[in-house]
């Protein structure tokens, strides 16, 4: 079986060498040079892994990460980086990245980590619980199949830029997010609705998990910035 790697790489001789050697390996390679090609590519075609650098024309690495990983947890995600600095690594794992290279690094060790990003891919899609939910104040959320059970037992089914929305709150759970981010990360860099598309979205979700909608204590509003999720101290990830 031939593995897809999308390799996102803004220089030429290295992104050449990189792509050269893996292919070599049996390796079947698509390279973009800038962010938002790789990020286009990233949500579109299926991967088994994302090798990308950090400093991408148009787009950084780190933002295409956050992106793929509201809508896919399983792909291994690899950064090159001439940075290596303890912030950077940090900032890398904790957005989803499954490893970090700096520049300059050994090619060898590189195709070793390939190897074992790839069979950690392989593991995690083989061990995905579809039935993997999110549970706060009685209310479950079932990201795979679009769904939430509210605490007095009635379903209902989201569309995807909500799903998204509400991944993206959860996933950044006792955080401000702004109006922009959200822009960003759910609608992505060329589309921008109305702000007033998001403020829709939250009144539904108040709706639909606020005991009064009027005094949200979940999805809460912050003026001239954006919203704040808090789940409440019983919030978990759960297997039913």
């Amino acid at each position: 079986m031939s593995y897809r790697i999308l390799l996102a790489e803004d220089e030429e001789s290295l992104r050449d060498m990189i792509s050269l050697n893996l292919e070599m390996e049996g390796y079947q390679i698509v390279v973009a040079k800038d962010g938002k090609t790789a990020l286009n590519r990233a949500l579109n075609e299926r991967f088994d892994l994302l090798i990308l650098d950090v400093m991408l024309p148009e787009l950084d690495g780190f933002a295409i990460c956050e992106s793929v990983r509201l809508e896919n947890d399983e792909v291994p995600i690899i950064f090159l980086t001439a940075k290596n600095t303890s912030n950077d690594r940090v900032q890398g794992l904790k957005i989803g990245a499954d490893d970090y290279l700096a520049k300059p690094f050994n090619l060898e060790e590189l195709l070793l980590r390939v190897q074992s990003l790839i069979k950690r891919g392989l593991d995690r899609r083989r061990n995905t619980s579809e039935t993997a939910a999110y549970r706060f104040g009685g209310h479950e959320i079932h990201f795979s199949q679009y769904k939430i059970k509210t605490s007095n037992g009635e379903q209902i089914t989201l569309t995807k830029k909500e799903m998204l929305l509400l991944k993206l709150l959860i996933e950044r759970k006792g955080e401000v997010v702004s109006r922009k981010q959200i822009l960003e990360k759910v609608w992505g860099y060329d589309i921008f609705p109305s702000t007033r598309t998001i403020d829709n979205f939250i009144l539904s979700f108040r709706k639909y998990f606020e005991p009064n909608p009027k005094e949200p204590q979940y999805f809460l509003s912050i003026r001239s910035v954006g919203y704040q999720f808090e789940p409440g101290a019983d919030a978990e990830m759960i297997n039913l």
